[in-house]
């Protein structure tokens, strides 16, 4: 066994393995992650309690009827212009003779809930938002389960420095992957680390013939059902050079050492190359709700969480090479990882603003990574180590997106003039 510090997620460690019922906290129940957390709590009663939930305040009606079934003791939405709405929601509920639940709303609405009593932090918020979250649970010493990966891709040093081994939990289907396959062997074992991509919509095509593709077709996802930033994100391969760098602040593994193949089928959620030859992959049928089970539930596993294979039928399982030319983020990912500092976040930020500037119609889909690029170009090689604090974060990421969208205006403006 290594004689280095664990790294921040280590499945031979159990931070909190507490026996009975586990009182969970959802943050983004209304998205996709929250809402097959909630199928798989309520279909494993003895198991799980969830006692709070967080969601943005779009989606009010499903949030009161969340609160309603669950029984939750509060409710947190960002958007303070949503709670009255939220609260006649409930109403409508829970009648006029029962107490609702506590209602947080603003911007530090989720974060109260992160550090409020419970076993376990779902943090399943989109976006660099779910950041301060993520260090409140850290801080009041919860387990948390992440899938929010923007939260560490940004403040790896801040979240690295608050993080206890084992405290951490990824729910990332890539992650939750290597999380339960390097189970099998010490980190002196390790040789490389393999995450798999399914290639997205537009596997195989050129560069030139992704110039021409549209918003649509970007959301057509082969093989998940996701939200529309993270399924642009699966068509530009962003959100695997996220996985990277996120894979190497959670296995404390060097980039070199960690590859990216595209996998169509989605069978195979990662592999641990081992020392003396051998490799394990994770592999069961595309299905979040196997590794959500994994981030809430472990040590244990979840009976039934997901549906296994029928390995009676045949079937057919193929893997290619990344095609770094027309889908130069991933290379671009381990650059800004291996800078550290602000580098990741200024990333993080462009690309947001990019996909929803692409989303609306005013950047072609590959003016997303020939921004974000010229946008991490300008921003150059900040300082990086673990001084980094959340001002930097935020400051650093207000001024990528306010770049990012300058650039895109010019490049709306000069596609426009040269249709005229």
């Amino acid at each position: 066994m290594s004689d280095s510090p664990a790294p921040l997620a280590d499945p031979h460690i159990a931070f909190d393995p507490s026996e009975g019922r586990r009182d969970i906290v959802v943050l983004g129940s209304t998205g996709s992650i929250g809402t097959q957390a909630i199928d798989l709590v309520q279909r494993n009663p003895g198991r799980f309690r969830v006692t709070a939930l967080s969601a943005a305040g779009g989606r009010v009606d499903l949030l009161a009827e969340q609160a309603h079934r669950l029984r939750v003791r509060a409710v947190a939405v960002a958007r303070e212009n949503a709670v009255p709405a939220l609260r006649d929601a409930l109403r409508a509920r829970y009648g006029t003779g029962e107490p609702l639940p506590e209602i947080l709303a603003g911007p530090e609405a989720a974060t109260q809930l992160a550090a409020s009593e419970c076993h376990t932090v779902l943090n399943g918020i989109t976006g660099s938002i779910g950041l301060a979250p993520t260090l409140a649970a850290l801080e009041a010493g919860r387990t948390l389960a992440l899938a929010n990966k923007e939260s560490l891709i940004v403040g790896g040093p801040l979240v690295k420095a608050l993080a206890k081994p084992g405290q951490i939990i990824p729910v990332d289907s890539e992650h939750a992957a290597l999380f339960q396959a390097l189970a099998a062997g010490t980190r002196a074992d390790v040789r490389k680390l393999v995450v798999t991509a399914s290639g997205g919509p537009f596997r195989g095509r050129t560069r030139a013939e992704l110039s021409r593709v549209t918003p649509e077709d970007a959301l057509a996802h082969p093989t998940w059902a996701m939200g529309p930033v993270i399924t642009v994100n699966s068509a530009t391969l962003v959100n695997k050079g996220l996985e990277v760098i996120e894979a190497h602040l959670l296995y404390d593994i060097p980039f070199e050492r960690i590859e990216v193949v595209v996998h169509p089928q989605s069978y195979v959620h990662s592999m641990v190359e081992f020392t003396d030859g051998s490799t394990l992959a994770q592999a069961t049928p595309p299905d979040m709700r196997g590794p959500i089970a994994i981030g809430i539930g472990w040590p244990e596993r979840v009976p039934g969480a997901a549906p296994a294979f029928d390995w009676s039928t045949a079937s057919t399982w193929e893997f290619f090479p990344l095609d770094d030319e027309a889908f130069p983020s991933v290379a671009l990912a381990r650059q800004v990882g291996d800078q550290g500092g602000t580098a990741p976040a200024v990333f993080n930020a462009a690309n947001e603003e990019c996909v929803d500037a692409f989303l609306a119609g005013r950047l072609p889909f590959n003016g997303i990574m020939d921004t974000v690029t010229a946008v991490v170009g300008e921003h150059g090689t900040p300082g990086r180590g673990t001084s980094l604090t959340v001002t930097d974060v935020l400051e650093a990421e207000t001024w990528a997106r306010a770049r990012a969208r300058e650039l895109a205006a010019l490049e709306e403006k000069a596609t426009a003039e040269a249709r005229a």
